[in-house]
């Protein structure tokens, strides 16, 4: 259940919203926060319009501090930003929370009586298999989407020793600078329970698969992924087996949340064009730099896009 609690709260990024704004900054102002952020070694995209810019800064979850970036001019930037996208707010009650300390259960173990052999081909088993004796594991009577999550985090531990995230930094700075900001959607925690409950176990094996390789894949994907994001090779982070797989499991790959999301940011910063001033939002980069993602669609809508290849 510990586990499973980890990865619901990775899944939902709460967003506070502040109440003050500050004065939109000029062209040339604008310029030296655009300047400023890409310093940080976060790679970004910027959209110039008549009376700003917007910046995108695309951020992938646990950056490894073996791969060091520099959050401390992300967060100048921010401060002289005149509002702020982040992630989803997600409406969580003191109900579902107690639905999950007592049916979580259910989310997981595989369906009473049944085993991984039972979903899964003889080549998935065989992999799997290999897995549990490579790590002294027993996986067979576990929900796929936990096997993937322990595979991630446990094993690869690709959320160990890592630095801040892009959005952590950007929600302290303006908060603490005051600087207005704003979830790019909410979500209620109830819908997601319902959501992840309903999930037929068969639906996480794509997920699974895609952990399985990256706890197969030669070398330490976790530092590969770290330093291509910091040297800005979007396409090497979107190639990465840990990326991959972490863009396969819920709730991205999810029919009613994922397409979902990618639209409501595409609006977001749609209306961040025709604001004053500068505009920061922290984005997911595989949302961002997906095939339809969000940058191949805003860039079908002719506006500018600045940055690198994706």
């Amino acid at each position: 259940m510990r586990g499973f609690g980890l990865l619901l709260g990775a899944a939902i990024l709460a967003a506070p919203v502040a109440a003050s704004a500050s004065e939109p900054a000029g062209a040339d102002a604008s310029e030296e926060i655009v300047v400023t952020a890409r310093r940080s070694g976060a790679p970004m995209w910027t959209i110039g319009t008549r009376s700003g810019v917007v910046i995108l800064v695309g951020e992938i979850a646990g950056v490894p501090k073996a791969t060091p970036w520099r959050p401390e001019r992300l967060e100048g930037a921010t401060d002289r930003a005149q509002r702020v996208i982040l992630g989803t707010k997600a409406k969580v009650s003191p109900g579902d929370i107690l639905r999950l300390i007592f049916k979580g259960g259910g989310l997981t173990k595989l369906p009473k009586g049944r085993v991984a052999a039972d979903y899964l081909d003889a080549r998935q088993m065989k992999r799997l298999r290999a897995l549990e004796a490579r790590f002294g594991q027993d996986y067979a009577r576990s929900n796929f989407l936990i096997t993937a999550f322990d595979l991630l985090s446990k094993r690869l531990a690709f959320n160990k020793d890592t630095a801040d995230d892009a959005s952590d930094v950007v929600r302290k700075a303006a908060r603490q600078s005051k600087i207005p900001t704003q979830p790019v959607g909410e979500v209620r925690g109830e819908d997601m329970l319902d959501n992840l409950f309903a999930a037929a176990p068969e639906t996480h094996i794509p997920c699974l698969e895609a952990a399985m390789a990256a706890a197969e894949a030669d070398g330490d994907v976790v530092i590969e992924r770290g330093r291509a994001w910091t040297e800005f090779d979007v396409p090497a982070v979107m190639a990465s087996p840990l990326e991959e797989a972490l863009g396969r499991c819920w709730p991205w790959t999810n029919d009613s949340f994922g397409p979902e999301l990618r639209q409501t940011w595409v609006g977001a910063i749609r209306d961040a064009t025709g604001q004053p001033g500068v505009t920061l939002a922290v984005v997911p980069l595989r949302i961002l730099a997906e095939r339809d993602g969000v940058l191949d669609r805003l860039r079908a809508q002719g506006l500018p896009i600045s940055g690198p290849a994706w």
